[in-house]
């Protein structure tokens, strides 16, 4: 079956469990700095490492954080709640419990809402719970980086113990053929939610925020099926992808008789679909019971009160204020936020191009290399003051577009700034009125019918003889300014 026969028979219920990396200047327990991509093992201590003695002392600025995100997400805040251990062993947790909570999540009962297709979604968001992030294993000696194959397994500290806030919606169903859209489009609105609040830089690419999709399928009126949870999908257009395959996927084992198990899995970036990972736990196979090392966490009302009054725009709002002042339909600026776009093109304009300029490159020629290169449009390989810089040279009048986009082709690959690239593969345009008037004569010396037609007023005809000019010029000269000289030449007003 197709993709849209098999959601004729099924109903799929997705579910999705974010994690956000804060941006606190220490870890959540202790104070060892956070700074991503130090050597490893650099950044830790007793407490982290969890050296018989040591003990944990809880960082506000997580915890501050923490309600920030709740309040954003309309969630309710807990007046008193606890962290709990989730115990279970893992070699890159080196206290073989993990510092989370359970039953007592600090925020509960929000929702995100979500346009697409020109239709507004409601996710409902169960908890917002504060946490410590484990370590990080490195297989290394094999060929898949993972670790079957691998001759050893190194562990890197640094990153045990940073505050990691899981954002955990409820079940959403009766979502058919649009849920893998919505899925991508709800993380990229939650990605623009914490983005704006300042307390994650929310990278996927280098694991700041990272999603576990689950998806289970069911027939009409029946119960929902059996969920398998896709670990660590480290962009939108992975979450989409891992949605959509693990719903092909569930559906040919329904088809054929067989059966759901509950287990995690692995997205593949390569080859689009997911692999088996391990047998899903349940929360009493965690053994939770409470940190008895930590106090509770009791939110003083006012500070809370006083948190949700410092709340900046919200992403929604901004972008429709955004689309005022960028002069766009409703339906452009869907799709600039389903790309992933806004902040890019708010920046580009910012560093100085037209909201026109701005959105054209990104929207166009860079969207189209996004989705060949299967990146999200940020990790294209430009930043948006070399985008404002390209349509600085094309408004000067030193490039045109053509040129323009192979300026855009040196800056993606490296070779700097579209000043650099421009003089490097010598592609300013030609402005020598001498040069330009010697490549007219020529392109009119050797088309004499078409100078004849254009002679006897068949104007249009010029378009054969600049497109000579522009083949000569190597796509160097200005069209408009080529077509005025061979009028003139002609003697055509």
């Amino acid at each position: 079956m197709t993709y849209d026969e098999i959601l004729t028979k099924y109903e799929p219920v997705i579910g999705l469990e974010t994690h956000v990396e804060l941006g606190t200047r220490t870890k959540m327990f202790c104070g060892c700095k956070t700074d991503f991509g130090a050597e490893p093992n650099t950044q830790v201590c007793p407490v982290c490492l969890a050296l018989p003695g040591a003990l944990p002392v809880a960082n506000r600025a997580g915890i501050e954080a923490t309600i920030r995100i709740g309040l954003a997400l309309n969630c309710d805040i807990a007046e008193w709640c606890r962290m709990a251990r989730k115990n279970y062993f893992y070699p890159d947790m080196p206290k073989n419990f993990q510092t989370s909570q359970y039953d007592e999540p600090l925020c509960t009962e929000g929702y995100v809402d979500v346009t697409v297709d020109g239709k507004e979604y409601r996710i409902g968001i169960e908890r917002v719970h504060l946490e410590e992030d484990t370590g990080k294993t490195l297989h290394v000696g094999g060929a898949t980086g993972r670790i079957h194959g691998a001759t050893e397994s190194l562990v890197d500290y640094n990153r045990a113990g940073i505050p990691l806030v899981e954002i955990v919606t409820k079940p959403v169903p009766g979502l058919g053929t649009l849920a893998p859209e919505i899925a991508k489009a709800y993380v990229a609105e939650l990605r623009d939610i914490v983005r704006s609040l300042g307390v994650s830089d929310v990278r996927m690419e280098q694991g700041s925020m990272r999603c576990d999709v689950n998806t289970s399928l069911n027939l009409p009126g029946e119960e929902w099926g059996t969920r398998t949870e896709t670990k660590n999908v480290n962009s939108l257009r992975s979450v989409e992808r891992a949605v959509r395959s693990e719903i092909i996927r569930q559906a040919g084992i329904l088809d054929e008789g067989g059966k759901i198990f509950q287990e995690t899995r692995h997205f593949q970036e390569t080859t689009g679909d997911t692999r088996p990972g391990r047998s899903k736990e349940t929360a009493t196979d965690y053994r939770y019971f409470p940190e008895p090392d930590l106090v509770p966490i009791a939110p003083d009302p006012a500070w809370v009160a006083t948190l949700r009054d410092s709340l900046p725009e919200k992403p929604s709002s901004k972008r429709a204020r955004l689309r005022l002042d960028w002069g766009i339909s409703e339906i452009d600026m869907q799709s600039v936020a389903n790309a992933g776009a806004v902040e890019l093109i708010e920046e580009t304009i910012a560093a100085g191009a037209s909201p026109a300029g701005a959105r054209k490159w990104w929207m166009g020629e860079l969207a189209r290399r996004a989705n060949e290169q299967d990146v999200d449009l940020a990790a294209v390989g430009a930043t948006p003051a070399q985008v404002a810089a390209l349509q600085k040279l094309v408004d000067a009048g030193k490039l045109n577009d053509k040129l323009a986009r192979n300026v855009l082709e040196g800056v993606v690959a490296g070779e700097g700034d579209p000043a650099d690239v421009m003089i490097k593969r010598g592609l300013e345009v030609v402005n020598d009125t001498g040069a330009l008037t010697a490549a007219v004569d020529e392109a009119i010396a050797a088309n004499p019918d078409i100078a004849a037609k254009i002679r006897d007023g068949k104007v249009a005809a010029a378009g054969a003889l600049v497109g000579a000019v522009m083949k000569t010029t190597r796509g160097q000269a200005d069209a408009k300014t080529v077509r005025d000289l061979i009028l003139s030449r002609l003697g055509v007003s």
